[in-house]
């Protein structure tokens, strides 16, 4: 590669980023990342909590039709599989439909838990949070269908 030359007809030294100027950037970078990345993580966690809001919505709409066919909420030891799968025993649900294609799991992978009658109203849909125990605050905080 022949060596670059100006207008002159002198060779120009080739350009480039001193180490400073690297180091400025990347300590920058650092400084940004270090501000920013506690507000992206905290967000994740109010988005599961939101998701877990819309979950127990969605679960309490289909109770509510399922009482409606059947003049009975399912009990607690049919629980929310008597959305999807006709109940086998208990007392019966002769007017039964498909209610939901499949019971999903809360964003924390568990299961969406059901009490029939609730300790909050008649019934009771509700995830316990991050932590899977009953009680905690914040992320951690139980999330049901009396909120």
């Amino acid at each position: 590669m022949a060596p670059r030359t100006g207008r002159t007809g002198r060779v120009r030294p080739a350009r480039g980023f001193t180490l400073i100027e690297i180091l400025v950037v990347l300590v920058i970078i650092g400084v940004l990342a270090a501000l920013i990345a506690p507000n992206v993580l905290d967000r994740a966690g109010e988005a599961k909590v939101t998701a877990a809001r819309t979950d127990v919505g969605n679960l309490m709409q289909a109770l509510k039709l399922y009482k409606l066919d059947n003049q009975r909420f399912p009990t607690s030891d049919q629980g929310l599989e008597a959305l999807v799968r006709k109940p086998s025993s208990g007392p019966g649900a002769n007017n039964w439909k498909p209610y939901l294609d499949k019971l999903p799991k809360d964003p924390w992978g568990q299961p969406y838990q059901y009490a029939n009658p609730g300790l909050n109203g008649e019934i009771d849909v509700f995830s316990f949070g991050a932590d899977g125990k009953a009680g905690g605050e914040g992320n951690d905080a139980d999330v049901g269908s009396w909120q």
